[in-house]
């Protein structure tokens, strides 16, 4: 049998104390994302309104196909920085006429939906995702250009986004603008460089430089309609290759050009999905408080894949690390799953021998990581763990089939890299409330600079000084701690967003169906044995 049995106990007080925190934290969750929803606040939310305008999360709900799903990408961006949270800009992925899209919506109520650093990462994200799962990009429009006092971070490279347009184009990835209100400067070039342009009337500006710049520069009168205005936009310049009567004409509009793209998936159609076996409610009460202490990834596989049925692949070499195969809402999956937080030689060439497989087999991987490193240590190091990790993320790095990771507790050292963390570029990454993600634990990082600094003294022949070694390592420790949280991360834009870890089964699933859109790529190598 290859149905999981979950030895998980909901009536043991450990159970009731990691539901109780994760709730805990899942509040504080809330509370954030009600701060990006916000948007610029009640003042200028009604003021917007009071201007016959919908808000940037209504535009996208009108342009949704109705009742579907709404995937939000990075909606922590800017968390802990001067900017708002969210970074004036809303992202994800939606259904539009049957057709998955990524969706970046400018949040006119913050700053007039300028740009600031956060904007422009949060958008570049948005639109390498569009690329690399070949879905079409709708740009909902109303910005009033750079946030102006940031432009030394934003304007080269910003140019970036323009580059994007003309490339997600070249690829055959279509691009949508719809024009709501300015898209002014360097923001032309957003139309300018997409397939398919609706300008609200009335409503849309765009134009290179505005009146008081072509006043400047020229000594030529003009106003915002004459000069850049939806209505000569459509019948002289031709930029415009519709003129919408109001905003929701033009989210009409928008789904008609998405009906008639054509779209074909070219991803084979998933099976029949049996759901688990066992609640996902359950899922709250795994992550123990202290990330130290090991938990049974077996317990997160038995709620999230179908039926609960996880074919396991060398479960008794490397136990440290799961493997095995499994599906999800259909779509067939490779799992790799820390089960005891350290990786060690074995557990290094099983995850390499297992990710040739699933290149082999054509199969997406899915990485629950758990970790807190690679194995150190004189028997170790002897035995080779450093050319046995290297194995690892050889092939992780080399793997060509789509990678989505999940970081459920400690993301430490280089158990990052080798279970997939953002630099070797998932698909997708999403984080529990539970994550934690740094060089190393704080502890041990305050650890080592103790040592460090102990030696540097004795070395100077001076009396090390433990009253502020002691003050050091809680300084450093409490530094550490508050910058591996999950949402200073999400805030810079380290995972995709933070989720709740009954939605895992959720997002995994639409993740999986859109990673279906784009063409398989081939393998990059034979499976040879470790």
């Amino acid at each position: 049998m290859t149905i999981v049995t979950s030895g998980l106990d909901t009536s043991a007080p450990e159970y009731a104390a990691r539901r109780a925190a994760m709730l805990a934290r899942l509040g504080e969750l809330a509370d954030e994302h009600a701060k990006a929803v916000a948007g610029g606040g009640p003042k200028y939310v009604e003021r917007h309104r009071a201007r016959g305008k919908l808000l940037a999360r209504e535009r996208i709900e009108l342009l949704l196909d109705p009742d579907s799903p709404f995937l939000e990408l990075s909606p922590l961006a800017a968390w802990g920085t001067e900017y708002p949270v969210g970074a004036s800009v809303v992202t994800g992925i939606g259904v539009v006429e049957g057709v998955a899209c990524v969706i970046n919506a400018n949040d006119p109520t913050v700053r007039g939906g300028a740009s600031n650093p956060w904007t422009l990462r949060k958008s570049l994200r948005a639109a390498d995702i569009a690329l690399r799962n070949r879905l079409p990009l709708i740009n909902l429009v109303e910005s009033g250009g750079a946030d102006l006092p940031a432009q030394k971070e934003i304007f080269i490279p910003g140019g970036q986004v323009f580059r994007d347009l003309t490339r997600l184009s070249a690829a055959g990835v279509p691009t949508i603008a719809l024009v709501f209100g300015n898209s002014t400067a360097g923001g032309a070039y957003v139309p300018g460089m997409s397939d398919h342009v609706v300008m609200v009337k009335d409503r849309a500006k765009v134009f290179l430089g505005g009146p008081p710049l072509v006043r400047v520069a020229t000594g030529e009168e003009a106003d915002d309609e004459s000069l850049g205005g939806a209505d000569m936009h459509a019948r002289t310049s031709g930029l415009a290759d519709y003129l919408a009567a109001d905003e929701h004409d033009a989210l009409r509009i928008g789904r008609r050009i998405v009906a008639r793209l054509n779209r074909r998936r070219p991803g084979p159609a998933s099976a029949p999905a049996p759901p688990p076996l066992y609640d996902e409610d359950e899922l709250l009460g795994i992550v123990p408080e202290d990330l130290k202490v090991p938990f049974d990834p077996r317990e997160v596989v038995a709620r999230i894949v179908d039926g609960s049925d996880f074919d396991e692949f060398k479960p008794l070499y490397g136990p440290s690390l799961v493997t095995g195969w499994a599906a999800l809402h259909g779509h067939p999956i490779g799992i790799l799953a820390n089960a005891r937080g350290v990786l060690f030689g074995e557990e290094s060439r099983k995850a390499a021998q297992f990710i040739q497989l699933a290149d082999r087999s054509r199969t997406p991987l899915v990485f629950l990581q758990n970790t807190t490193g690679y194995m150190v240590g004189r028997e170790y190091e002897r035995d080779g763990i450093i050319k046995h990790g290297a194995m690892m993320i050889n092939a992780v790095s080399n793997s060509t089939v789509p990678h989505i990771t999940i970081v459920m507790g400690a993301s430490y050292g280089a158990g990052n890299y080798g279970m997939c963390g953002r630099a070797y570029d998932p698909r997708f990454l999403f984080s529990w409330p539970s994550a934690r993600s740094a060089v190393m634990g704080p502890a041990q990082l305050a650890g080592v600079l103790s040592i460090v600094g102990r030696a540097a003294a004795e070395a100077r022949g001076q009396v090390y000084d433990e009253e502020a070694d002691a003050a050091m390592r809680q300084a450093v420790e409490a530094q550490v701690e508050a910058e591996s949280l999950p949402f200073f991360l999400s805030g810079r834009l380290y995972d995709d967003g933070v989720i709740d870890p009954r939605d895992t089964r959720t997002v995994l699933g639409l993740c999986l169906s859109v990673i279906g859109d784009a063409p398989a790529e081939p393998s990059g190598y034979g499976v040879f044995r470790m």
